[in-house]
């Protein structure tokens, strides 16, 4: 009870001290008519009083005007800095999306390059390819996405774009590019010709062919390209990954949450539609070893129609047999 009391006696006190110009005419105005007519007060006291309540509206007058004034130079301060205020907003707009664009794109090296495939892959249901021959994909990329689409029982797509191994002008620029940058062998023991980047390519189409027959879930498509890239673009659920044939090349990484990610993945897309289409649905009911025998690869590419090379033996057979069910990473 006490408190409500003091509450209200504050409450009271600051309306009176808010309007105390306004109370103090009205009170002695009162005062002294009252004295008046009582006739306590003499006509001089009066005629003072008048003058002191006047003073005191004046004074209150002018306060008031001093207060509007403040006001208006303060909107007119205001007015004045509003297109200081519009650019420094423009300004925290740009630097916003700057922050938010050096968020979502990164480039790595080394360790960290191969880590950032291995994140890509993690419950990712699609994967979109165009590079070389495909190697590292068909080594390590296409097999670690079916385990773990086949572990979480869900489907898998999966669009690759590779270099064409029937275009041997084609194939002997390749290996002249890729033995430019280093003479040595990579993770697979071997050096860069235009055998070899034929074999590379027949290989990831019997791959495809392979992985599609033994996991009912893969939706897999296929096209030849008759140019190359010295670029490698792998997009998966989370991010782009955009990579060079030479692995001390550092990986640009695009994550999903960036505008960029749409406009890679419209772009490959747009690059399979222009590649030669392989119709993996003509190998129909022809059905492949758990290692293919050299007449089930034979009669699998005859049946895609890319027949291989007349001059491929049993050796060259067996290669690209090998080089599809057991391939080794180039980067290993």
């Amino acid at each position: 009870m006490d408190q409500m009391l003091d509450s209200r006696a504050k409450r009271l006190f600051l309306q009176f001290a808010r309007n105390v110009d306004a109370l103090v005419p009205l009170l002695l105005g009162v005062a002294v008519s009252v004295l008046s007519l009582l006739d306590l007060a003499s006509p001089k006291a009066v005629d003072n009083s008048i003058l002191i309540a006047l003073a005191v509206l004046s004074f209150a007058l002018l306060r008031e005007r001093w207060s509007n004034d403040a006001s208006d130079r303060t909107l007119e301060e205001l007015r004045d800095k509003l297109p200081l205020i519009s650019e420094l907003d423009q300004l925290t707009a740009r630097l916003n999306v700057t922050v938010e664009g050096l968020a979502t794109i990164r480039t790595v090296k080394g360790k960290e390059r191969d880590l950032a495939f291995a994140e890509a892959r993690v419950h990712t249901d699609r994967w979109m390819f165009k590079g070389g021959t495909g190697t590292y994909t068909r080594a390590v990329t296409l097999p670690r996405c079916v385990e773990g689409a086949r572990r979480e029982r869900r489907a898998l797509a999966v669009w690759l774009e590779i270099i064409d191994p029937t275009d041997e002008a084609l194939c002997e620029q390749y290996a002249r590019y890729r033995s430019s940058l280093s003479k040595e062998p990579d993770g697979t023991g071997e050096t860069w010709t235009s055998d070899r980047t034929r074999k590379e390519s027949f290989a990831t189409v019997l791959a495809a062919c392979w992985h599609k027959q033994n996991f009912q879930l893969l939706d897999i498509r296929l096209g030849l390209s008759g140019t190359m890239s010295t670029f490698r673009y792998d997009l998966s659920a989370s991010q782009v990954i955009i990579t060079q044939d030479d692995s001390q090349f550092p990986a640009v990484l695009i994550s999903s949450a960036s505008s960029l990610y749409d406009g890679y993945a419209t772009e490959l897309r747009m690059s399979l539609a222009q590649a030669r289409p392989v119709p993996l649905e003509a190998v129909g009911a022809l059905q492949l070893s758990p290692v293919p025998t050299e007449l089930e690869a034979r009669d699998l590419f005859e049946a895609i129609g890319i027949p291989l090379p007349r001059g491929y033996g049993s050796a060259d057979v067996e290669q690209i047999v090998s080089k599809a069910v057991n391939a080794k990473n180039p980067y290993g």
